[in-house]
């Protein structure tokens, strides 16, 4: 039986690895689409086979980028918190779920005339924002390095996303090779429970992604 146990543990951790994870959302940053303590899986191949696309959803590891600086916990601390990230029950201090807005090469500004964000000089429609939420309230003119990302969250009055990293190392824009999978679907609360699909930025910058 402990056998049993142990191989069940070890295949289940071999499959969140390498295929799919749970992750726990801690925040309201991705309201209305995710909402503070869902359960989403994570597709750790969808971008293998594919390119990353303005408008996908990414969970990405933070660190040296939206959590450039972190004061360390105890191990018993941190392997309390690691467990429960395991269990899906505890949100992650350096992994975090957004939004791409720009891609690698891309020039992001805010905000065209008409309030919207505009991608290469092309307003972009997002239908995802937050009801009553601006694209942004603040102002900013990016371009994207090479092999990085512009990520924002879909409740932006409240969201901490690459706006508000600017300053900070990296620009507050994620490497490409930073982004662990992308969410599928919300599988708890169970009333809660959908697949995420895939929605491309509407707007002339849509049809030219360039990845």
């Amino acid at each position: 039986m402990c056998l049993a146990l142990v191989a069940a543990v070890l295949a289940s951790a071999v499959v969140r690895a390498t295929l799919v994870d749970v992750y726990y959302i801690p925040s309201d940053s991705m309201e209305p689409l995710l909402q503070d303590g869902d359960r989403v899986l994570v597709s750790r191949t969808d971008f293998r086979g594919g390119p990353i696309r303005r408008g996908d959803l990414v969970v990405f590891d933070g660190r040296g980028s939206f959590a450039p600086f972190r004061s360390g916990n105890s191990p018993l601390v941190d392997g309390v918190l690691k467990l429960g990230q395991w269990l899906g029950v505890a949100g992650s201090s350096t992994v975090y779920v957004k939004r791409v807005v720009g891609l690698p090469g891309d020039r992001v500004a805010c905000c065209a005339p008409d309030g919207r964000l505009t991608i290469n000089g092309m307003p972009v429609s997002e239908g995802y924002v937050y009801p009553g939420d601006a694209p942004s309230t603040m102002k900013f003119d990016v371009e994207v390095p090479a092999d990085r990302l512009w990520l924002m969250g879909d409740h932006r009055s409240v969201s901490a996303d690459s706006r508000s990293l600017l300053g900070a190392p990296g620009g507050g824009m994620v490497p490409v090779d930073r982004v662990i999978g992308r969410p599928l679907e919300i599988i708890w609360p169970l009333e809660r429970g959908r697949q995420l699909e895939r929605a491309p930025l509407g707007g002339a910058a849509a049809t030219d992604e360039g990845q």
